[in-house]
């Protein structure tokens, strides 16, 4: 009976650090950066016409599909390289770090690899569904998606460990998904769409700028080379500045195009890049301090791509 029942809870456990470290690979608040993406580009489709919800759940799934393939396939390859392991506890942040579920032994290494397997698999599967029932071009847009994503942190390119994962980032974050969003629903991308999706890809790629600060003596041990890295704390501080103030600065030059002014309403979250501008800058190595920064600059893409679709909608 005691066997029994010992057995009963050792499975139990099991099954609750799977589920943990699913969710933790699912990541919702790392996945907020896709929302933000497929909300720009959902709000500039619904601008020039209806929505087909069905195709537009399918490129959820797609998109989501990459994210969780990403984070588990990645999460195989920071922990080799030592980069997880080597995250002191003081700079553990909420959004940085790694998903650590191979450090915590949520997941084993099978059970990763099948996570990112099936992630993949979705990816691809709701992509080339698209492609040959809905709308050919998108399969381009997918496959550079799926190669972004796994050679961020995969070899032989490593991306993110070679300076390039920044802008990596801002582009798929930016006019990949955006315009991907648009073209499943209207068959064509304008000009106007890609450029209405370069600030919002600007302002993503700097929330990753600063979540790699509590990661620099981890991520500088391990040889992953993110230009946070290269240039040091304080001058990829200043960096940091420059990434936001160049975003907002081209989101309010949109409104001397043919696009809508009411596009401006995505300047709503300019007091929050300001303030995590500001306090990155105070001091770059408290991660204490850091991590309301990694917060506020989330929310203010957050409010870039919400403002930006609602000032979309209001002008159609």
């Amino acid at each position: 009976m005691r066997h029994a029942i010992a057995g009963t809870a050792d499975r139990a456990l099991e099954s609750s650090a799977l589920v943990e470290g699913i969710w933790r690979l699912a990541d919702p608040k790392i996945t907020l950066a896709s929302v933000a993406s497929m909300v720009l580009g959902i709000g500039a489709a619904a601008h020039d016409g209806a929505l087909a919800w069905g195709w537009l759940a399918l490129t959820v799934a797609g998109v989501f599909g990459v994210e969780v393939g990403k984070n588990a396939s990645g999460e195989l390859v920071d922990f080799d390289s030592g980069t997880d392991l080597a995250v002191a506890e003081r700079d553990r942040t909420p959004f940085s770090g790694g998903k650590r579920v191979l450090v915590d032994r949520l997941l084993t290494r099978a059970q990763t690899k099948a996570v990112a397997a099936a992630g993949y698999t979705v990816s691809v599967a709701a992509g080339l569904a698209i492609a040959v029932y809905r709308e050919p071009r998108v399969l381009w847009l997918g496959l550079v998606g799926v190669a972004c994503a796994f050679f961020y942190h995969a070899p032989p390119l490593k991306l993110s460990y070679r300076g390039l994962g920044e802008l990596a980032v801002a582009l798929c974050y930016g006019p990949l998904i955006v315009s991907g969003t648009y073209l499943v629903q209207r068959g064509s991308v304008s000009g106007e769409v890609i450029w209405l999706s370069v600030p919002l890809g600007a302002l993503i790629a700097a929330f990753l700028w600063i979540n790699e600060f509590p990661d620099y003596d981890a991520d500088r041990g391990a040889g992953k080379r993110t230009l946070v890295v290269r240039l040091g704390r304080g001058a990829a501080s200043r960096v940091f500045a420059i990434i936001v103030a160049l975003a907002y600065v081209g989101m309010a030059a949109l409104a001397l195009t043919s696009l809508p002014s009411t596009i401006l309403l995505g300047l709503a979250g300019v007091p929050f890049a300001l303030a995590a501008a500001v306090r990155l800058a105070q001091d770059p190595q408290a991660t204490p301090r850091i991590i309301p920064a990694q917060a506020w600059t989330l929310l203010s893409f957050l409010l870039m791509a919400a403002g930006s679709a609602l000032g979309l909608l209001l002008a159609g």
